[in-house]
């Protein structure tokens, strides 16, 4: 049982894993506009923190689809969570060799659900999202700009602050659809008692 973040209604609440046999995956041609997705995420992303390639968080976090995660890694309802792992530098044998490892888990049943229920989104921007928004968390877990482990009243914070930067960093996309999917968002960008977004 874990804690996440209803994909609607903003709501803090405990799921149960799914079975994961059976759940709809991406094809093949779908997950070549995940990969292509989760570039240009990247990309984005590290424009909006001026990060360089050598700040940049490789290899502290990777982006798994269904496929390649163990039970434990589904859930029912989001369309991603990270998962925080302890990553160890090879070779490594003192404490300070060990960093925080982040996995992106992107549950394609979620998505592939959402994208029937709403025919007028396209998986490309809908996963740009998805993924810009997780990178944008991981930043800011790794600034130590939010606690991982915060309370649910927290987390509900972070989540409005982060697709207020989700959504500022993607404003300016000319992609195909992009409107429709920060219209299905819009909102969580519906301020909570005077909070505003952080980078």
């Amino acid at each position: 049982m874990v804690a996440a973040i209803d994909p609607w209604f903003g709501v803090c609440y405990r799921i149960f894993m799914k079975e994961k046999a059976g759940l709809p995956v991406f094809t093949n041609d779908q997950l070549m506009t995940v990969n292509n997705a989760v570039a240009m995420a990247e990309e984005l992303v590290s424009n909006h923190y001026k990060m360089s390639a050598s700040q940049w968080l490789h290899p502290k976090y990777d982006v798994k689809t269904l496929t390649d995660l163990s039970q434990d890694e589904v859930v029912n309802g989001p369309f991603a969570q990270i998962i925080r792992y302890e990553g160890k530098l090879k070779g490594g044998l003192l404490g300070s060799s060990a960093y925080d490892f982040y996995k992106i888990c992107i549950q394609d049943h979620a998505i592939l659900n959402t994208l029937q229920a709403h025919p007028q989104m396209t998986l490309s921007p809908f996963v740009l999202y998805v993924v810009t928004h997780e990178l944008v968390h991981i930043v800011r877990f790794s600034r130590f700009l939010q606690n991982f482990n915060a309370n649910d009243t927290e987390k509900l914070s972070e989540e409005r602050r982060v697709h207020g930067i989700t959504h500022e960093i993607l404003d300016a996309v000319k992609s195909r659809g992009m409107d429709i999917v920060l219209d299905f968002y819009a909102t969580w960008r519906t301020p909570i008692d005077g909070l505003k977004t952080s980078p």
